[in-house]
């Protein structure tokens, strides 16, 4: 069966069109893509999805959709997240998806998000190449998280079984909106970020702590393009770690702002939002006593394939 998965998170809107078989519970990506619409921008201020951010996000759905029709996809299928959840106007906007673009389309709860980022996570453990069909024999606890554009997702679970999940307010949009304005970055603004994501992980910390993981996952764009900075740069050989992290701190606050053109491995599409979802990892990595993490391929587009499988 050909299916179409379309994640419109916070910060990015995603496709993926994959064959999956349900025999063997695998699937082979066909087409995958990723567009900063930055749908959340404004949502903080005003309590709603601005037109000019659904314009973007509608655009990029009429490219999606032409594709996917390309394809011949059975099932188009579309998740919106905290952005959309969290927005006045958040269902409407919803509804114009469905009946405009044909989604069969869902607004996830926190907790939906973070199953499915769970599960798509667990999919792309390797962090190289096509996510395979999460394993079923894993038998050590593993703690995945997700920062994405307005929320950041912590799951512990073992196998294909989340435990422990729970899902906050804070991600790299946000966060860059609000600490560090035109992108601009000193010491006073990291570590006012940090503290603020730090008081949002309070509520967790001590059950994460207690319940404990074997292993620590990073899944979506902020912690794969933090990775990819920090080996570009010669900060870590692979994966996120809290010392390549450090290191990457103080090259941001001595150049003063996130520069693509100073800063090796800063694709310019994420310069605007890493800042933000630094200073949230720093402060996951402080707060939880992650000295390293590993970085999945698989995120939740994935997650919502291998759950209609």
């Amino acid at each position: 069966m050909r299916v179409a998965v379309v994640d419109i998170g916070t910060n990015s809107t995603r496709l993926l069109i994959a064959d999956v078989d349900r025999d063997s519970r695998s699937l082979q990506e066909l087409v995958r893509r990723s567009r900063v619409t930055r749908l959340g921008e404004g949502v903080d201020s005003s309590g709603s999805l601005s037109a000019a951010a659904i314009d973007r996000v509608l655009e990029t759905l009429e490219q999606y959709r032409r594709e996917m029709d390309d394809h011949a996809c059975e099932a188009n299928l579309a998740v919106l997240t905290s952005a959309v959840r969290d927005a006045d106007n958040g269902e409407q906007f919803a509804a114009r998806v469905r009946v405009d673009y044909g989604f069969d389309a869902r607004v996830l709860s926190g907790d939906e998000e973070a199953q499915l980022t769970f599960l798509g996570a667990m999919s792309g453990r390797a962090g190289k190449g096509a996510p395979g069909a999460p394993r079923t024999d894993q038998t050590e606890p593993t703690v995945v998280i997700d920062v994405g554009g307005g929320s950041t997702e912590f799951i512990i679970g073992t196998g294909l079984e989340p435990q422990l999940t729970e899902s906050l307010y804070m991600g790299c949009l946000s966060f860059s909106l609000k600490y560090f304005a035109e992108g601009k970055v000193d010491k006073p603004r990291m570590k006012a970020a940090e503290l603020a994501a730090r008081q949002e992980l309070s509520g967790i910390v001590h059950a994460y702590r207690a319940s404990g993981w074997d292993e620590a996952v990073g899944s979506s764009g902020t912690a794969r393009s933090l990775e990819n900075i920090l080996r570009e740069n010669g900060f870590a050989a692979d994966g996120l770690t809290r010392e390549g992290l450090e290191r990457l701190r103080s090259v941001l606050i001595k150049h003063e702002k996130a520069d693509p053109d100073r800063i090796a491995g800063l694709r310019p599409n994420r310069a605007p939002v890493v800042l933000g979802g630094l200073a949230i990892m720093s402060a996951v990595f402080e707060e939880l006593g992650i000295e390293a993490m590993k970085v999945s391929d698989g995120a939740l587009r994935h997650g919502v394939l291998y759950d209609l499988l």
